[in-house]
């Protein structure tokens, strides 16, 4: 049976269409908005999202930043209290358990947030893959996360919280902030490819902070939005989805994230495997339609005759006004510029390969 997180009575109250996901009941839009409404609102003002499904868990203790070091691609030394980075989470072959963001709250304590729909599966794995002097927890069920994005949130949030509690840098956080005078750790991450936060509570907090954001944003254009816009907006935005763009048989140079993987660290998980892969054949790109149809995920893309590829995840973004998809293909059609063809339901749409992101205001 799926969950209820804490704001599920205020999204029916708010109108919204509920539906299952990741084991929870979420809106995926609201009756009187609706989802390109609701991105639109983010592009131009801002959203509020309860995207308190994702996971969040702690490694405590002198052998905390090893394990990480040790389990995760990326490299996490030298970072300073209430930085957050980005890493893969690699299987030994290389392929992806899930990608998720670190944060060190301080020397020896660290918060690390994982997808929603992988949150069991990473436990178990980061519980086998421990070591020496660290405790872990998973305080996933305790914790509510919200997350205000749009140009309007840095506005909405100098209103309710105190200028030396706000993130200045982006993916940074402080972790004793407040918000309307509840405690929270406020972050300035998202994702949706626009400028916000995300708020990390106690559930006991998470009604109070999200009618404060409402309530006092009435004049800003803030709108509550769905899973809907959730998804267009990151598509919009090019970011990676663990299910689409990568999965446990996808590498991080396959799909452009080996920003993320430090190969010069003497080990972690994946790292061998990686090492013997060498140079990845193919590569994600960035697709838009030229032709009728809205390109899907898992349609065949093809120059010519010749299969080149598949699509992983696409629809219509509101803002570009266009059907836009990523796609992972082999790497010497990844031009940009390289008209290709895709598969929608028998019938080949003429598109072209572009340069990712489709949109970025993040930063």
């Amino acid at each position: 049976m799926e969950k209820k997180t804490e704001l599920y009575d205020r999204h029916v109250a708010l109108g919204a269409r509920i539906v299952p996901f990741a084991g929870y009941l979420l809106p995926v839009m609201y009756e009187k908005t609706g989802v390109i409404a609701e991105h639109l609102a983010v592009r131009k003002a801002a959203g509020l999202f309860d995207v308190s499904h994702m996971g969040e868990v702690r490694y405590k203790g002198k052998d905390a930043l090893a394990n990480l070091n040790r389990l995760l691609s990326n490299d996490f030394t030298g970072m300073y209290d209430g930085q957050a980075r980005y890493s893969p989470m690699l299987n030994e072959n290389g392929g992806f358990i899930d990608d998720l963001i670190v944060y060190k709250k301080s020397d020896n304590d660290y918060m690390v947030v994982v997808n929603a729909a992988n949150r069991s599966k990473d436990v178990e794995w980061m519980l086998s893959n421990l070591s020496g002097d660290v405790e872990f927890s998973d305080i996933s069920d305790s914790i509510s996360q919200i997350a205000i994005q749009g140009p309007a949130s840095r506005e909405i949030i100098k209103r309710l919280t105190p200028e030396d509690k706000i993130p200045q840098k982006y993916y940074s956080a402080i972790f004793n902030s407040s918000v309307g005078g509840f405690p929270c750790i406020l972050s300035r991450t998202g994702y949706t490819g626009e400028f916000g936060y995300e708020i990390y509570t106690m559930n006991e907090n998470a009604v109070n902070i999200w009618d404060i954001l409402l309530d006092s944003a009435k004049g800003d254009g803030l709108v509550p939005c769905g899973l809907g816009a959730r998804d267009t907006l990151r598509l919009e935005a090019a970011m990676p989805l663990y299910g689409h763009e990568m999965d446990e048989n996808t590498t991080p140079g396959e799909t452009g994230l080996m920003f993320a993987v430090k190969m010069n660290k003497p080990f972690f998980v994946g790292k061998s495997a990686l090492e013997e892969k060498g140079e990845p054949t193919r590569i994600r790109v960035g697709l838009k339609a030229l032709g009728k149809g809205i390109i899907r995920e898992k349609q065949t893309i093809y120059i010519g005759d010749t299969v080149i590829g598949v699509s992983t995840s696409g629809t219509f973004c509101p803002w570009l006004n266009g059907s836009y998809a990523m796609a992972i293909v082999d790497k010497k059609y990844s031009v940009p510029g390289t008209r290709v063809y895709a598969d929608i339901r028998g019938r080949k749409t003429e598109a072209e390969i572009v340069a990712l992101p489709f949109y970025s205001n993040a930063k």
